[in-house]
């Protein structure tokens, strides 16, 4: 992982960067490693240092984020590193107190950072260490109601010495051993002491509350292309689902879909559906298609000229509306 500084480099006086340990665990939330790696490259590469960061335009940041979900995180990370320049002098506090004073950092977010970038001896909770502790100590509560007993748990593992490196093993043996289905016992470190692995229970841990069924809420998605070849987009609002980021206009998500379009024109219905998922709900977007005049005067929205517009600072839902929109479109 880019961000890790190894256990023998450590021993050797190589610190890591709090700002690379940070900007890690937020894109890490709820997002796989193998989905942050390229994000998380492209981001220290075009801004390697907190300060850098601070001074970036905001819809350049909201762009570099564009498909890697949960758009708040993207306005907390601009937030949090303008509060560490203008309040700490670029540098971030080395305490989890410290750490929860600024913004958009949470308890696990301010423990991590804290054991992983300033070997505190702070308790680092995640999904991969939920179920590591669930099965350590045999904890048959369900999930999310066992949060609080997990983390005590933990808490009562965490190392004075060298607890970075110990948080980020606990975790590394959630992902990698101790996984959610067919657990490597057989090769775990923590074989002999593991409750659930003697009562022959370790696969069936944590045990979850049953989910209840998402929602579907329908919307329309209007793709209108000028005849010069510039696109007409809106920027959500800051706060609310895909906040800042660019997208096609419409009106509200609801339980049914409702006409709104952006300007007046013939706008076609190709019969095409794009379905994506979020966290609470399934969405279903309506597709509807126009080719706007030179002269054409939104009611809502802009237009962002057709070598400016690239699809990828579109959010994921948005850029398979493009896609599927865009194959009706004459590009010559």
């Amino acid at each position: 992982m880019p961000w890790r500084v190894p256990p023998d480099q450590r021993q050797a006086g190589v610190r890591p960067d709090p700002y690379r340990i940070w900007l890690s665990e937020v894109m890490l939330q709820q997002t796989t490693v193998a989905a942050v790696r390229a994000y998380f490259r492209r981001f220290t590469e075009r801004w390697p240092t907190v300060g850098d960061l601070a001074a970036a335009e905001d819809a350049d940041v909201m762009a570099e984020w564009a498909g890697l979900g949960y758009y708040a995180r993207a306005r907390n990370l601009l937030k949090c590193a303008r509060a560490v320049v203008a309040d700490h002098g670029g540098l971030f506090p080395d305490t989890r107190d410290g750490l929860l004073a600024l913004p958009g950092i949470g308890p696990y977010t301010a423990a991590a950072v804290s054991s992983i970038a300033f070997d505190r001896p702070e308790t680092v909770v995640d999904g991969n260490v939920e179920r590591v502790m669930a099965r350590i100590f045999a904890i048959t509560d369900p999930l999310p109601r066992a949060k609080p007993r997990l983390s005590a748990l933990a808490a009562t593992l965490t190392p004075s010495a060298r607890p970075g490196d110990y948080a980020q093993a606990v975790m590394d043996l959630g992902a990698t051993i101790c996984t959610p289905k067919s657990p490597a016992c057989g090769i775990c470190p923590w074989i002999a002491p593991c409750r659930a692995r003697l009562m022959g229970i370790a696969a069936e841990l944590p045990r979850k509350l049953a989910k209840q069924p998402k929602p579907v809420r329908q919307g329309i998605a209007y793709v209108a292309r000028r005849s010069d070849g510039a696109w007409l987009l809106e920027r959500r609002p800051d706060s609310g689902l895909l906040g800042g980021m660019l997208g096609w206009p419409g009106a509200p998500w609801g339980d049914t879909a409702q006409e709104q379009p952006p300007a007046p024109a013939d706008w076609h219905d190709p019969g095409i559906e794009v379905r994506h998922t979020f966290t609470h709900f399934h969405l279903i977007l309506s597709l509807r298609i126009a080719t706007l005049p030179e002269t054409a005067t939104p009611i809502t929205g802009s237009f962002v000229p057709g070598d400016r517009f690239r699809p990828a600072d579109l959010p994921t839902v948005m850029r398979k509306a493009f896609d599927a929109a865009s194959a009706t479109f004459d590009y010559d």
